[in-house]
């Protein structure tokens, strides 16, 4: 007779048997090849055992290993007088020495994940997951969220968005590409998920000293062609949803608008007209689309190619105005060198979206730069183009990310989106 074995969420990978000791010093001591050791400057190791999930290179005095560890390779960071505090990844050219994966004290009360990345990966996933079912996740209302997100779901340098049957992995680190394997094993195991779309990014992995130039050739996706063309921001899903409760009856303009989620759910709000704004031609085809998708009026709702900017300029040339307008423009300041820059360009649009906000109207304004959103430069930049304009302005409602883009709050840097209600008079 054959036992049926309960089905789980993720199947389990079996564990080797454990070693009976239980601090990181001597688990590296029992792995056949020996683990390097990286060594922190004096008065730096605190930072780390607080939670920060980042060694930079800066704040390590030596390492000990012969030969060095190379890029991925499982390290202990130990304090100045070289007890281990810590293991995780290291990366030999990035400014971003070690991503931290586990602190000793966890490695001392659960050692099943200590030095193994395997059962790391498996572990963490398992958590997220069970972190996105706790919060209902995916539900009746919406198949799109985030399953893993970086340094708040504790690993580092991944992403992982699903949408429906499709996972979409966003790679920013050298370590994940070591554990594409891994990582893809793990996610295909989730009940519903079929796909995988795989997006090295590019830019950031030259960084990180990997060799992109065969990466496209190296991550083909498993997912249909319809559906590598497709994609969605998850993290604005629940300020989409604030605003179909408050736009019944209004005339909604809505810049920067994407595949249209603002738009689409102030017309299922009830809103008498809608008009969507963008320069991406797929990302308004895709808009279009989802009129018809959601059973939508496509009189009512009319979505537009033209430049932000321009676009407001000559709406308010022709002295038009919306009840409320929503501006959610991409990453202005991707780096902090380029807040000065962005914090002129966030002026400008806003300074014209007020001017387009009927007196009394609400608008809906957004910063997806992490850079500009720690800076804690927003209000204040929302103010001085209120001032220029002479409009007054009142905040509404503060918010950021849904709720399943958790933040590590030893890493702020995490923390990247704005989204503030006004009302404008």
């Amino acid at each position: 007779m054959q036992l049926q074995v309960p089905t789980r969420l993720m199947k389990c990978l079996s564990l080797s048997s454990l070693p009976a000791t239980t601090t990181l010093q001597e688990l590296a001591s029992s792995q056949p090849k020996g683990i390097a050791k990286v060594v922190l400057k004096k008065g730096k190791a605190q930072l780390f055992k607080d939670g920060s999930p980042m060694v930079y290179s800066g704040a390590v005095d030596r390492i000990i290993g012969r030969p060095p560890p190379r890029t991925g390779d499982v390290v202990l960071v130990a304090d100045g007088t070289e007890k281990p505090i810590a293991w995780g990844l290291y990366n030999s050219v990035s400014m971003f020495c070690v991503r931290l994966m586990q602190l000793e004290e966890e490695a001392a009360r659960d050692p099943s994940c200590a030095l193994n990345m395997d059962r790391l990966i498996e572990t963490r996933i398992d958590a997220a997951l069970k972190l996105r079912r706790s919060l209902g996740l995916p539900s009746a209302n919406t198949n799109a969220y985030r399953l893993v997100n970086s340094e708040g779901d504790r690993l580092s340098g991944i992403i992982v968005d699903v949408f429906g049957e499709l996972a979409v992995i966003a790679s920013s680190s050298a370590w994940v590409e070591k554990y594409k394997p891994e990582i893809e094993a793990c996610i295909s195991r989730i009940d519903g998920i079929n796909h995988i779309k795989w997006r090295p990014s590019i830019e950031i992995l030259k960084d990180e000293g990997v060799d992109v130039l065969d990466l496209k050739e190296m991550h083909q996706s498993t997912c249909p062609e319809r559906t590598k063309k497709t994609g969605f921001y998850a993290d604005q899903r629940e300020n989409r949803q604030f605003i179909s409760t408050i736009s019944n009856g209004k005339k909604v303009l809505d810049i920067c608008c994407y595949s249209g989620g603002f738009s689409l759910n102030a017309m299922r709000g009830g809103a008498i007209n809608v008009t969507g704004v963008d320069t991406s031609l797929p990302a308004l085809e895709l808009a279009r689309e989802n009129i018809i998708l959601n059973n939508l009026d496509p009189g009512k709702i009319a979505f537009l190619r033209e430049d932000a900017t321009e676009f407001m300029k000559g709406a308010l040339s022709k002295k038009e105005l919306w009840d409320i307008v929503i501006l959610d423009p991409p990453k202005l300041a991707p780096r902090r060198k380029d807040l000065q820059s962005a914090s002129g360009m966030y002026r400008n649009l806003n300074a014209l979206a007020m001017q387009l906000t009927k007196r009394g109207g609400l608008l809906m304004t957004c910063s997806c730069s992490g850079a500009m959103t720690q800076s804690g430069i927003f209000l204040r930049i929302l103010q001085g183009a209120a001032s220029a304009v002479g409009r007054k302005i009142t905040v509404i409602r503060q918010a950021s990310a849904a709720c399943d883009h958790p933040v590590d709050p030893s890493y702020p840097e995490g923390t990247y989106l704005s989204n503030i209600l006004l009302r404008v008079q």
